[in-house]
């Protein structure tokens, strides 16, 4: 498909800066397959859009101080240069991939310093921007290092608009978060609180958790002009046992099973692409108008990008003409977009 038919006009003005407080007092629009009418709500009255025995799937990771400030030292007649690195997936105990601004200034061989005693090299750099960096400490040391030294990176449309501050550090957390690797937050499951929670758990929700580290790719622009020529950035996954245990009694049930972001619903359906069973590895899973969906039966996500791959998502869970229609309709009521946002809960046709 052209990548093109995912594009669409949204107002600055309906980025949202910040989350809605309390946090499940976001606005939800409700959207079914197929349907061109859409309904109204707001995240308190998930439980009743809900059924008992309904599994939600969510996504546990935790985004970490990834956004790091060094300086690559004068080579040469090249003077110092300031360097921000944004790391993306981690390779093993020392390396990471990353991004990094500006790339210009960089060549193979440079080391970029951060602070005393903690510094990296760039081993590798491919021509789509990616780095590949090796750390001048490795294992729970890098991570401490990591951790003090680096900053939360917000996605750019807010980066763009205002710093990051001190209410950021919670503000982009979710309640879920417990799995340290992240460079950006499932944000749908920011809409979740412990009273939010709690009456799920009344009305018998039954909850299972994956992990998805999402990577600094999930904010790169689609530059193909065909959706087939799209190459995904890896991001590592895990599936673990249980889950797949709690949607297997779900199916068996005949209840449904809904995952919270787009990150829980690849993870998911890259564990069930040959048949449902634990996983854990990279996925680079790329879902577009035409996929057939394997496990999910509702998705709560927030309000994505144009031409993003998160557009094309959703676009195959309901439809792209639904999806344009409902975002033309959130649009026009004045949802608030992207990672602060408000949020849609998408309704597969019963299979």
């Amino acid at each position: 498909m052209r990548v093109s038919d995912f594009d669409f006009d949204l107002p600055q003005d309906l980025i949202a800066l910040r989350p809605a407080v309390p946090r499940e007092s976001a606005r939800l629009l409700i959207v079914r397959e197929g349907s061109l009418e859409f309904g109204e709500a707001t995240l308190r009255d998930l439980p009743g859009l809900l059924n008992p025995g309904d599994l939600c799937i969510y996504n546990d990771t935790k985004v970490i101080n990834a956004q790091l400030f060094g300086t690559r030292p004068a080579r040469g007649e090249a003077p110092a240069a300031n360097i921000e690195v944004t790391l993306h997936k981690r390779l093993d105990a020392g390396h990471w991939a990353a991004f990094a601004k500006p790339g210009r200034k960089l060549k193979e061989g440079d080391t970029i310093e951060f602070a005393a005693g903690f510094s990296a090299t760039l081993q590798a750099k491919d021509e789509g921007g990616e780095i590949r960096l090796a750390f001048s400490v490795s294992g729970p040391e890098l991570d401490t290092a990591i951790a003090r030294h680096g900053v939360m990176p917000l996605p750019p449309y807010i980066a763009g608009k205002r710093p990051a501050d001190a209410q950021d550090a919670s503000d982009y957390q979710t309640v879920f978060a417990r799995q340290d690797g992240a460079v950006a937050a499932p944000t749908a499951g920011l809409h979740f609180t412990p009273e939010l929670l709690s009456a799920l758990d009344a009305r018998g929700v039954q909850r299972a958790g994956v992990t998805l580290h999402v990577g600094a790719g999930t904010f790169l622009p689609v530059k193909a002009e065909d959706t087939r020529e799209h190459v995904m950035h890896a991001e590592w996954g895990d599936m673990p046992a249980q889950t797949v245990d709690a949607i297997r009694a779900a199916q068996f049930r005949h209840d449904r099973v809904m995952c919270v972001g787009t990150t829980s619903l690849r993870t998911v359906e890259t564990a069930s692409a040959a048949e449902l069973k634990p996983w854990s590895g990279d996925t680079r899973i790329f879902i577009t108008p035409g996929y057939q969906f394997r496990t999910t039966d509702m998705l709560l996500t927030n309000f994505h990008l144009p031409r993003s791959t998160l557009f094309m998502l959703v676009s195959a869970f309901c439809g792209l003409e639904t999806m344009r229609a409902a975002y033309a309709h959130a649009i026009e009521r004045r949802f608030r977009f992207y990672s602060y946002g408000d949020a849609c809960l998408l309704i597969r046709n019963s299979r």
